[in-house]
Parts: structure tokens; sequence; C-alpha cells
């Protein structure tokens, strides 16, 4: 698979339809997969931090989530095919499941957000599974309490429900740092970071409009919707920049 290095993170160079149908290969498998979703914000964390940095190249499959990272390709003259985001690939998750009888089990959010999102998936797709639901609100390794026994529970309570993917939306870098830490103690087939997915789900969090994202504007929507979010949003510029800047920033 050919890789698109960007400060070290090493993102595979796929389009959508391609990302598809490697989630539909591992969904074959009889094993846990990783799949990380790393956009500008966690790619430049990335590059100062070199336990991030391998965790997220340990992924089985690690997609471009953010536009900085399309264009920042397209600089250094070597582009990655298209932006694939992980909300993209979630509702593409859930509609092979929907389809083939897949389970699905939600982790994050806040208290009642999974339960809800379990709630409107079961009214917008009624041969979906969703065996279980947890908030992410509980002691673990994602807060530096590793082993703590509410994780415990939450771990032998998705081994008892053996769901095929697992949603986990504890936000960067907490839910790369438990994915590291557990993925291979799942009873699962896919486990995929990411982030808000679970909200949006649920209706506690809107996604941008379709024009916004069809003309790579979301971080432009987020902005104007949510103007204290300035701080983030610069993050995109100064990836740029960094990478203009640094002549081993893209292999």
């Amino acid at each position: 698979m050919e890789k698109v290095s960007i400060f070290g993170v090493n993102i595979f160079n796929i389009d959508f339809n391609e990302a598809t149908e490697i989630v539909k290969n591992f969904l074959k498998e009889d094993k846990i997969h990783k799949i990380y979703t790393p956009n500008t914000e966690i790619v430049m964390e990335a590059r100062d931090n070199e336990e991030i940095r391998a965790i997220i190249n340990s992924g089985d499959l690690i997609i471009a989530d953010g536009i900085g990272l399309i264009y920042g390709s397209r600089m250094k003259k070597k582009p990655l095919k298209e932006r694939v985001t992980g909300f993209d690939i979630s509702m593409e998750l859930i509609d092979i499941a929907n389809k083939e009888g897949y389970s699905l089990y939600l982790l994050g959010a806040k208290p009642g957000v999974a339960k809800r999102a379990a709630e409107n998936l079961k009214k917008d797709y009624p041969n979906l599974n969703v065996v279980g639901h947890h908030d992410g609100y509980f002691k673990g390794t994602h807060i530096g309490m590793k082993n703590h026994e509410e994780e415990i529970q939450v771990i032998e309570e998705i081994n008892s429900l053996k769901p095929d993917i697992i949603f986990l939306g504890l936000g960067f870098p907490k839910q790369e740092l438990w994915i590291n830490e557990y993925a291979n103690k799942l009873n699962s087939k896919l486990i995929i970071g990411n982030g808000g997915v679970i909200d949006i789900i649920s209706g506690d969090m809107k996604r941008a409009p379709d024009i916004f994202i069809k003309l790579n504007l979301e971080w432009f929507y987020r902005l104007i919707t949510n103007p204290s979010r300035i701080a983030r949003q610069m993050a995109i510029p100064k990836f740029l920049i960094s990478v203009m800047l640094d002549k081993n920033a893209v292999k």
C-alpha cells in the first residue's frame, strides 16, 4: 500500500472507494484492525511526540481526515489522492453493517449521547445490530488511570457482546492511547477512533452543510458558527507554513 509520510505520519494514499474495500476486507478477517484518522492538528502534535507518532503509524488503516494534509502533500509534489474523513468512513461502516449483518458498539462522548446515537441508528438502519454503548466518562488509560476497574468493566462488556465494529469517540489523543493499549484485548474485528462522530449521530452536534463539505470549507463553517474555535482553525495555515519551510516535511 502506497503511503505519503507527512512529518513522519504515514498516511495511506487512497481514495474513499479504496478505503471502503479495505474496511470490508478487515471485517472478513478474524482479528482486530485499528483505524486512525489524523488531521493537521494531530499530525503537528505527532511531529513533536514520538509516542503518538508511533501509535498512529501502527494503525492498519491511516486516512487523511484533514484537508490541510491534502494541500500539504500537493505542495511538495507527493499528492494524496483525496481526503477520506473519519465521519464518511464511519457512516460507510454503518451502511456495510446494516446490509451485511455486522454488529456495532458505541464507546465515547458525554453520558447519554451514545445511547441517543444508538437509538437514532436503530431508527435509520432497521437491520443494524447495535449491541451496546457506553459513554466516555470512565476512568482508564486515556486519563492516566490504566487498568482501573471501570475500564476493565467496559472491556469485559465489549468482549461479552463481541461487536464486529467499535466506534471510539474520546477525542485526540485519548482515543489513540486507548486503542493502542487495548485493541488486541478486544473481541472485535475493527476499531476506529472517530472523534465526534457519535455526537453527530446522536444529534448533539451538527456537521457542516454539504456545500461547505464539497468545497472543503468545513473549517470555515465551524469558525463562523463558533468563533471561539479560531485558535484551533489557525492550525491549518500554521501547518502549511511548516510544510513550506521544511524540505523534508513530506516524503
